[in-house]
């Protein structure tokens, strides 16, 4: 079973390290001015190469009976990145916008998890973070909302802090399965948000300057349960790992997980599965919000997919959790950064 410690007031602790481990709560400031960045031969690294190398984003996706929409914003330095996806469930159509940033113009990123805006695009798409509750504001072309999300009573995120290749660490914090309060308009017209679902990531860190990652998440609603599910495999798998079921909002953490997939024929299947059988289940893609980018330093291969989830996810109680055409995301991406 996974052991989890108190979250950190400051992830970065005296000696310029970070703590490590799976934490209950989250820190309060990240500390990256005291982090001892040394390269591969061990050698300080100055403030510029400490300041391009960290890298963060945040993404939110909300669920309706009709909808389904993904909003995030990315910081590389270099550049910064963003969209807002829209997906009808009734008509299977995905329409979105997206915005490209040169270094720090037109956006702004949270310093800490905690407490924080980011936005983009003059405020078209915004994350507010306020003692760890969010809210998040979009104006784009066919989605304007202005929502907070909360979680159960007691609920605890996934706080996950693991190395990161040679010399980096990364941290992530993830939650699902949260309520959604506000508005949301789509094309102009309300929709209502009292059997919405939400979910939210929050990663940073000195990541690996090429790296990789697939990744699973669920937000659904059954008669008696709430469900939130986050899967992922490529990132943060050094000691710990960023697998966990949210029943009802009590916090499953799980053991890794494998992705089975074709990127030739991306329309086929998915297997997720663990070694310990806590995890079986069958991925099949409905549509999908993809981008490459091929540029001199920065390359990216993103497909993020819309689909159903069949199968059984046992939580560490022991009781299996039926899936049956559970509408959901996945996600495949190439990143050098």
């Amino acid at each position: 079973m996974t052991v989890s410690q108190p979250a950190p007031e400051r992830l970065i602790k005296a000696d310029g390290q970070p703590h490590y481990g799976h934490f209950d709560g989250m820190p309060k400031q990240f500390g990256i001015e005291q982090f001892d960045y040394r390269n591969n031969m061990d050698r300080r690294i100055g403030s510029v190469g400490k300041y391009f190398h960290y890298k963060q984003f945040q993404f939110v996706s909300i669920v309706t009976p009709r909808y389904v929409i993904g909003i995030a914003i990315a910081d590389i330095r270099y550049l910064g990145s963003s969209f807002c996806y829209l997906y009808d469930r009734d008509r299977d159509t995905l329409v979105e916008q997206s915005w490209l940033r040169p270094l720090m113009i037109d956006k702004q990123m949270s310093p800490s998890c905690y407490s924080g805006t980011t936005s983009i695009a003059a405020g078209k798409l915004q994350f507010i973070i306020e003692q760890g509750r969010w809210r998040i504001k979009a104006a784009s072309r066919h989605v304007q909302l202005d929502i907070e999300l909360h979680s159960p009573t007691d609920s605890l995120p996934l706080s996950v802090a693991t190395p990161t290749g040679y010399s980096g660490w990364t941290y992530t914090q993830k939650h699902n399965a949260l309520s959604v309060t506000g508005t949301l308009q789509v094309d102009g017209k309300a929709v209502g948000l009292n059997e919405a679902l939400a979910g939210y990531d929050f990663s940073a860190g000195y990541m690996r300057r090429e790296t990789s990652w697939r990744w699973a998440s669920i937000n659904a609603r059954g008669d008696q349960t709430t469900l939130g599910l986050n899967l992922a495999a490529g990132v943060n798998e050094t000691g710990s790992g960023e697998n966990v079921l949210w029943v009802n909002g009590q916090r499953h953490l799980l053991s890794p997980v494998h992705f089975q997939f074709s990127r030739q024929q991306i329309n086929s299947p998915w297997q997720i599965y663990s070694d310990d059988k806590q995890v079986e289940l069958t991925f099949t893609p409905l549509n999908q919000r993809s981008e490459k980018l091929n540029l001199w330093l920065l390359k990216s291969n993103f497909r993020q997919f819309i689909g159903h989830f069949s199968g059984v996810i046992t939580d560490n109680d022991g009781q299996k959790h039926h899936l049956d055409s559970v509408l959901g995301l996945t996600e495949d991406h190439y990143a050098k950064w």
